[in-house]
């Protein structure tokens, strides 16, 4: 078994840890946990975006052995920022995502048990790493926000975080929208396609200039953030959509739909019309 890469069910988008949980991690020492595999990219990136961007906690970079992580895990003084393979059962197919997870540590016999108090979709399970290792800076940001969110609104639970984030979807209208080509459906990719549904400012850019965004903090970015299985033609699948503040890694929008003939992956119209239809609270 890789370390990061174990599949287990999960059911929620957004998981928002109990308040127990939260104040617990407060005082944990994060063990940023690297794949067994010393090939993969996703080791030196997720290294480099937590060394930029991670001031929440006390971390510790770490690849751990099978044996290594059930005695860590076991460690209640311990959080742990984990690559996980999970998939939704109220989905059919059972498709694979990996998400970047916030979990703690403590004395549970399986490691499904451990308290997720973070987590967000960072990719379709076997899709090439640079389809998301520039964006991983903005993710580690987004948790740590999430996480004092949560903290300091005791109000917001698993129910209710969605509506919290996507009731400020209006204010996007004042940054501009960075959008990579690669993300957007292959019927709605254009400059002109797009601007008939929405009319404030965007922009159909590159990886690289989206990671500069990220990197410098631009206050006047948001930027979306796609996961599917990248154009594979894999049908019945679930794409996820999310725009992101490049400064202040917040959520602004999160919704998903399954893949089919009609709703190809990525960006839809109705996704677009509700953005530029949404008011400001």
């Amino acid at each position: 078994m890789l370390i990061g890469a174990f599949a287990y069910n999960a059911q929620a988008q957004q998981a928002v840890g109990r308040p127990e949980s939260l104040q617990r991690f407060k005082t944990s020492t994060t063990m940023v946990v690297l794949s067994a595999n010393p090939l993969l990219e996703y080791n030196s990136q997720i290294e480099e975006a937590v060394k930029k961007h991670w001031d929440i906690s006390k971390y510790d970079i770490v690849r751990f052995s099978t044996d290594e992580f059930e005695k860590a895990r076991r460690d209640s003084s311990k959080s742990f920022l984990i690559k996980n393979t999970v998939y939704n059962d109220k989905d059919k197919t059972k498709s694979k995502f990996d998400y970047l997870c916030v979990e703690l540590g403590g004395d549970y016999d399986y490691i499904r048990q451990m308290p997720d108090i973070a987590s967000v979709p960072i990719c379709y399970n076997g899709v090439e790493e640079s389809s998301y290792g520039y964006k991983l800076g903005l993710l580690c940001r987004f948790l740590q926000n999430h996480l004092k969110l949560t903290m300091e609104n005791p109000k917001l639970n698993t129910k209710n975080i969605l509506k919290y984030y996507n009731s400020q979807m209006a204010d996007i209208h004042d940054k501009i929208l960075y959008l990579v080509k690669e993300e957007l459906a292959p019927d709605l990719n254009t400059e002109a396609q797009i601007k008939a549904i929405y009319p404030y400012k965007f922009k159909i850019t590159t990886r690289e200039e989206v990671e500069a965004a990220i990197d410098r903090k631009d206050p006047n970015v948001v930027l979306l953030h796609k996961v599917g299985p990248e154009g594979t033609r894999k049908r019945d699948v679930r794409c996820y959509k999310a725009i992101i503040g490049a400064s202040d890694a917040h959520l602004y929008y999160f919704s998903w739909h399954m893949i089919s003939d009609k709703a190809k992956e990525g960006m839809l119209a109705k996704d677009f019309q509700k953005l530029a239809k949404a008011k400001k609270k």
